[in-house]
């Protein structure tokens, strides 16, 4: 099985935003205790930052931040906050300062600043070096602008909003692709940019959105160009068509890291565990066709793959189903083949029978229709069944 460790190369900081961008998606609020534990499962993956939610916005994320900060142990709790003092101090109440990640939203487009906050761009930025000042006065030990819409931001705007945000005590900027506008190289080159103004020592950190399908390669685009932390969600939950799915960046951490030149230190194994508490939480339907989480993302039902994998996994297998906890199934449909039928009769011992597998075939597989399957157990009961019928010879 891969390796899933490689401390040769520099880690990506993960920063899971389920309990945040993923919550406040439609249809995906949780309580106070499926928070709590989502939090647990999570860090158990080993994620570095853990965002409880937004403490302003609810007693529910208030108890929740409080909850999940005092039970994380070796990951850190993050809150998202308005650039308003009333925030910040809930968010220090509720998180405390140490291990917490204090998040200041700032408005990065003149977009947002004419249609949504109807104020000017000097206002826009007084207000978020106020709050990050105010945060550092209380003790905040990490303060994070979060820039929002920064994807649709001039560079006029962005950089003096991020230097003085710095000198105000921010330490981590993040670079949000709010509405998915973005192709990779265009993100990347933002991204480049920015790290090109801001100390070495400032993490920056993507935060992608999925609405044209590109969060995950507009993330990898990001680190390539020198970010250092990436912000995603289980499943890829989040606003509209989400956010960048961890555990697909985990996959790409995990198989292609010598083309990326990062690495990570989660342990992949734990991802299903912590997507099945989420699903059980919101309700979510298991997709089929998702990486990793899907439920034929380890499954196959198609003859010419059944044969190529009951010889060797890896003629079909890239990325191997018990690195994500999960387990490898062969599944028999009319696509299927006889050479899954030649296999399961091995195991039961049989000695070649072609006669018993074609009528197993013709009458159990080859006429299967609604995209009906059945497991091997459904076959060997199938065979078990047939070597009872009239005519067939056993030897």
């Amino acid at each position: 099985m891969t390796d899933v460790t490689e401390p040769r190369l520099p880690k990506v900081s993960l920063f899971d935003t389920t309990l945040r961008d993923g919550e406040q998606a439609p249809g995906n609020a949780m309580t106070v205790e499926q928070k709590l534990e989502l939090a647990l499962a999570v860090e158990a993956i080993g994620v570095d930052v853990v965002e409880a939610g937004f403490p302003s916005s609810s007693p529910v994320d208030f108890e929740a931040t409080r909850r999940i900060a005092n039970a994380l142990t070796t990951a850190s709790v993050a809150t998202l906050n308005r650039a308003v003092r009333d925030d910040v101090r809930l968010a220090v109440e509720a998180g405390g300062t140490r291990r917490h990640h204090l998040g200041v939203m700032a408005t990065g487009s003149d977009i947002h600043l004419k249609h949504k906050r109807g104020i000017s761009r000097a206002e826009a930025q007084a207000e978020v070096v106020d709050a990050i000042g105010y945060a550092r006065s209380l003790g905040a030990e990490h303060v994070t602008l979060a820039i929002e819409d920064a994807s649709r931001g001039t560079d006029d705007l962005l950089r003096p909003l991020i230097e003085r945000s710095i000198e105000a005590g921010a330490d981590t900027v993040v670079v949000a692709d709010t509405t998915g506008c973005m192709m990779p190289a265009e993100y990347g080159a933002l991204i480049g940019r920015i790290r090109s103004w801001v100390p070495a020592r400032t993490t920056i950190a993507t935060h992608c959105h999925e609405d044209m399908g590109l969060s995950l390669a507009n993330a990898l685009a990001g680190v390539a160009a020198g970010a250092d932390e990436v912000q995603a969600t289980l499943g890829g939950v989040g606003e509209r068509a989400g956010n960048t799915a961890i555990e697909e960046l985990i996959a790409v951490l995990v198989y292609k890291r010598e083309a990326v030149g990062r690495s990570t230190t989660a342990r992949p194994q734990g991802l299903q565990r912590a997507f099945d508490a989420l699903r059980g939480a919101i309700g979510l339907s298991a997709p089929r066709n998702k990486a990793i989480f899907g439920v034929n993302a380890f499954a196959t039902q198609a003859g010419i793959h059944q044969a190529g994998m009951l010889r060797d996994p890896s003629t079909y297998e890239f990325v191997e189903a018990a690195v994500f906890g999960r387990e490898r199934t062969m599944l028999v449909g009319r696509h299927s083949g006889r050479a899954v039928i030649r296999h399961v009769m091995g195991e039961m011992g049989l000695a070649p029978n072609e006669a018993l597998v074609n009528r197993v075939y013709a009458q159990h597989v080859a006429g299967r229709t609604g995209g009906s399957c059945m497991d091997l157990r459904d076959l060997r009961a199938v065979i078990e069944h047939e070597l009872t019928a009239p005519g067939v010879l056993v030897s």
